[in-house]
């Protein structure tokens, strides 16, 4: 986005961009969300993906109903999947892509679990047969427990007895792009995850499973597209412009309330606006609003302001 800002060039609909700037997906990894968003589109990418994260063979896999959002009771908190899919066996997986350690992925596949399961039985059934088998799958950049270990894998066990499993058929797999126990998981495992880091050429290895270079071939056609390229600085100039949008929104807020109590005790205000470097074009607004609407709530007040700044 910083060469197109530079030019002082505005995205539009239907403009060709060919040659204009350098494609900014050739820079992405597969860890970062619009390139994942985009490649998990494609339902056999998302096959790949589960097989190489777990070391299984599907034979096929369909979205499930309402793919990515699921909803919980009105006011309740829904969650929003990276990809959510079932197999010919009635499994069910849901993988997601976290980049970041936000101390939040146990309580997190926890939430996420009840509601992949909540819809799977129907209002007044009896017994829980069909519920299905359900993989929750979290691929991550760190290493949420610090083991070394590339896959971590969990399913409900008795304390007492640690060879017993609940059988309530739902595991959670963490994988972790920075494990160290290449000798213990298979290699498919481990290219696998390099890529997910450093999606490039250099990390596809020649004796490496051919799913990943099938896979790599997905992402190379993605990052080759050059409209895919302009759809990526589209939605990065609409997220900066929502952001400048929301801290203009918050700047006029703060001024109209300083504003208001410098006028209430008598204050200069042109100087309060210089102590306080508040923006002078802003600081009148204020001034006037408040001569004209003083009645009005300093939210009325910056509401209105917001709407005239427009």
């Amino acid at each position: 986005m910083e060469d197109v800002r530079k030019s002082n060039i505005q995205i539009k609909d239907g403009e060709d961009y060919s040659g204009l700037i350098v494609n900014p997906l050739q820079n992405m990894n597969l860890m970062d969300d619009f390139l994942f968003d985009v490649a998990t589109v494609d339902l056999e990418t998302c096959k790949i993906i589960i097989e190489l994260s777990l070391g299984i063979t599907i034979k096929t896999i369909r979205w499930k109903e309402g793919q990515k959002v699921v909803h919980n009771m009105p006011g309740k908190r829904g969650i929003r999947m990276d990809f959510y899919v079932e197999d010919d066996k009635g499994q069910v997986f849901d993988v997601e892509m976290q980049k970041r350690n936000q101390g939040n992925i146990p309580k997190r596949t926890r939430f996420y679990q009840a509601l992949i399961d909540a819809p799977m039985l129907k209002s007044g059934e009896r017994g829980f047969d069909n519920m299905k088998p359900a993989y929750i799958i979290v691929i991550c950049g760190f290493d949420q427990y610090g083991y070394g270990l590339y896959r971590y894998t969990f399913e409900n066990r008795c304390k007492e007895i640690k060879d017993l499993t609940m059988g309530d058929e739902c595991r959670k797999i963490i994988l972790n792009t920075k494990g160290t126990n290449d000798d213990e998981v298979e290699k498919s495992l481990v290219d696998f995850l390099h890529y997910v880091d450093h999606s490039s050429e250099e990390n596809v290895p020649k004796d490496c499973d051919d799913r990943l270079k099938h896979l790599h071939k997905k992402i190379y056609e993605i990052k080759s597209n050059e409209q895919m390229g302009v759809s990526y600085m589209k939605m990065e100039e609409r997220d900066r412009l929502i952001q400048e949008d929301g801290e203009r929104k918050g700047q006029i807020n703060t001024i109209v309330t300083i504003v208001r109590r410098m006028l209430e005790k008598g204050y200069d205000v042109n100087k309060a606006a210089d102590d306080f470097e508040l923006d002078k074009k802003y600081v009148k607004m204020t001034v006037d609003a408040i001569s004209e609407y003083g009645d009005k709530s300093d939210k009325e007040i910056a509401e209105m302001i917001y709407s005239q700044a427009e």
